[in-house]
């Protein structure tokens, strides 16, 4: 098993779609623009988080984190998907599948912390306002922020290395877009009960359980907006509390369907067009939610391309 476990070493075939050859310029054009849409809005939201003083607030902090994972979550996979799909090499190294392996799961379990902190930051901010600003001060917030890297690259670290242990017995063809946890398990020979047992368990962890918590939390959340006297107070906190949301459900259902159900699901054409969706289409939309129903980061543009044009 040794010696067979070695072929792998020359690297890994990533199958995408090549079954189907004719589709695979319609991805290659697909996620080369969703890609560059991410690259622009992501990038947009740190510089205008960064620029303007009036977004030097909790929750544009951890707003600007966000954007800063999902740029680094896309080129950890988009970059070796359009090499793959624009010519007839598949293959991708064994130290690039590692590689990318551990730091997709990294920036995966990171962006899981991150949503729930960001939803206790909404939850400060207008179930208790009075403490707002003396609870999430700079220290909390950057100690938030550090705990929810940490605890991905950890999360990385155990599962990653605990999949990479597994016997391939020569196996190669991954039937993915990219090398992850539920792909390459699926690779492995043997009786992997338990490799997946372990999979469902973290995953659970880091997907359901702080779903759970975000859900709660928005039920409280309605509660204290139903009770704000002002029609523009309601608006404002619902739009703020919307686009949010829309963001988690997002994540977290791709993320549950591609990691709590693999193994239950016999489809997996779904599992990578699944896998598709949260590493590609997510973080493009999570820039265009934020902006398109946030006023204020429209103002902030507004301010930016203003300042511009008066240089010019």
């Amino acid at each position: 098993m040794k010696g067979a476990n070695n072929n792998t070493l020359d690297g890994f075939i990533l199958m995408g779609v090549s079954d189907h050859p004719q589709l695979e310029m319609i991805f290659f054009i697909v996620i080369l623009f969703s890609y560059l849409v991410t690259l622009f809005g992501n990038s947009t939201i740190i510089l205008l988080s960064c620029l303007d003083a009036r977004l030097h607030t909790p929750m544009y902090f951890f707003l600007s984190n966000l954007s800063s994972l999902d740029l680094a979550f896309t080129t950890s996979s988009v970059p070796q998907m359009l090499i793959n799909l624009w010519g007839p090499d598949k293959t991708i190294s064994y130290g690039g599948c590692v590689t990318q392996l551990y730091v997709f799961l990294w920036l995966g379990a990171t962006e899981c912390i991150l949503l729930v902190v960001m939803a206790f930051d909404r939850y400060m901010a207008i179930c208790r306002p009075l403490h707002y600003s003396t609870t999430m001060n700079p220290r909390l917030c950057w100690l938030l922020a550090a705990i929810a890297w940490l605890g991905g690259l950890g999360n990385s670290v155990i599962q990653s290395t605990f999949t990479l242990q597994l016997p391939l017995c020569g196996h190669r063809r991954v039937d993915n877009f990219l090398c992850e946890v539920p792909a390459m398990i699926k690779l492995a020979c043997g009786d992997m009960s338990l490799n997946e047992a372990v999979l469902n368990g973290i995953c659970t962890f880091f997907t359901a359980v702080p779903l759970s918590i975000i859900l709660i939390s928005y039920c409280y959340i309605a509660q204290a907006v139903l009770k704000i006297p002002s029609a523009e107070g309601r608006r404002k906190a619902f739009n703020t509390c919307l686009s949010h949301l829309v963001v988690v459900l997002l994540f977290y259902g791709s993320a549950i369907y591609g990691y709590l159900l693999p193994g239950k699901t016999s489809n997996q054409g779904q599992g990578k067009f699944i896998s598709l969706f949260y590493s590609v289409l997510t973080p493009m939309v999570n820039p265009l939610i934020y902006t398109l129903r946030n006023k204020e980061v429209k103002r902030a543009l507004r301010r930016l391309l203003g300042k511009r044009r008066e240089v010019n």
